[in-house]
């Protein structure tokens, strides 16, 4: 083995020799086509450029989008409505024993936390865990 014999491993692929005649097939345009921004040195856009009209990165709102129409709920857990010493719970109700604060478009009850009294509650929405837990101990839960 000499020297001048070494190979590399892997093949390497022959570079694309450009504007070298007409019989290279890359000659005269060097593969660029004709005429145009991407055909001169230097030339091309920027990513995300549309040609002029304004691009989508600036036509689509900035930092995060807003539902001012959307309803917001006050989340009420089991926990919570087990600290109520009523058997009817509704959401004034718990705003009078202090358990929430205040009532915004409503109470959704969630299922965290467990139950261990019957109770009757009157919520705008329930998760259908938590529904399934206050209908197990025999209490009610109405969607007003």
């Amino acid at each position: 083995m000499k020297l001048g014999e070494l190979k590399p491993a892997v093949e390497k692929e022959k570079r694309k020799r450009v504007g070298r005649g007409i019989g290279s097939g890359t000659g005269k345009t060097s593969g660029k086509g004709h005429k145009g921004q991407k055909a001169r040195s230097g030339g091309g856009v920027r990513r995300g450029f549309e040609g002029g009209q304004t691009p989508l990165y600036r036509r689509l709102p900035k930092r995060g989008f807003t539902n001012i129409h959307a309803n917001k709920y006050t989340e009420v857990t089991l926990t919570m409505l087990n600290k109520s010493k009523a058997t009817d719970v509704t959401a004034e109700s718990l705003v009078e024993e202090g358990i929430i604060g205040k009532i915004n478009d409503g109470i959704v009850v969630l299922a965290t936390g467990k139950l261990d009294k019957k109770l009757n509650v009157k919520a705008k929405k329930f998760t259908a865990t938590a529904k399934e837990k206050i209908e197990a101990l025999g209490g009610k839960a109405e969607v007003i």
